[in-house]
């Protein structure tokens, strides 16, 4: 049986709490073309978490100047993923980003969101962080950047099950 390399979703955000929102959404399809935006934060949106910028490298700024409106990014996203299931390493956050982008935007979303646990068995879960850390030494890349994450990500799903 031959696995599939499954398409993949990250989002990076304003903090860690109550109160962030998503600010840069990135995803990797199964042919392994990877797209990623920035998102342009709502009126309201107003957490910002100076430890999250830290992280992603990502400011309020640029986000005004460089990012799209939660409408836009919400009817491309919409446009591109249309009735697939795309995979998350953190699921619970990512999904609530979403959600929250989609709840702005006034939208349904027509895609779903699940966990990458989900496809993966035991030995392969146990050899998942080991395998991440080393390919991003590996690959050299910004970490917390939406597309370089899937770009990671997909390349460690290939390895701990020899997809």
């Amino acid at each position: 049986m031959t696995i599939q390399i499954p398409p993949i979703i990250d989002v990076e955000a304003s903090g860690f709490g109550r109160g962030s929102y998503p600010i840069e959404v990135g995803f990797a399809l199964e042919d392994r073309e990877v797209q990623s935006y920035l998102i342009k934060p709502a009126l309201g949106w107003d957490h910002w978490d100076p430890k999250a910028e830290l992280i992603h490298g990502i400011s309020r700024e640029h986000l005004q100047e460089e990012g799209s409106t939660p409408r836009e990014i919400a009817l491309l996203l919409n446009e591109k993923l249309r009735g697939q299931t795309l995979y998350s390493d953190a699921w619970s956050f990512d999904s609530s980003w979403i959600g929250r982008l989609f709840d702005e935007a006034e939208l349904v979303q027509r895609f779903r969101i699940e966990t990458i646990n989900k496809l993966l068995e035991p030995a392969e879960m146990e050899r998942w962080h080991d395998t991440k850390k080393s390919l991003w030494n590996d690959f050299g890349l910004e970490r917390h950047r939406a597309a370089n994450d899937v770009r990671v990500l997909q390349e460690t799903f290939q390895r701990v099950t020899n997809a």
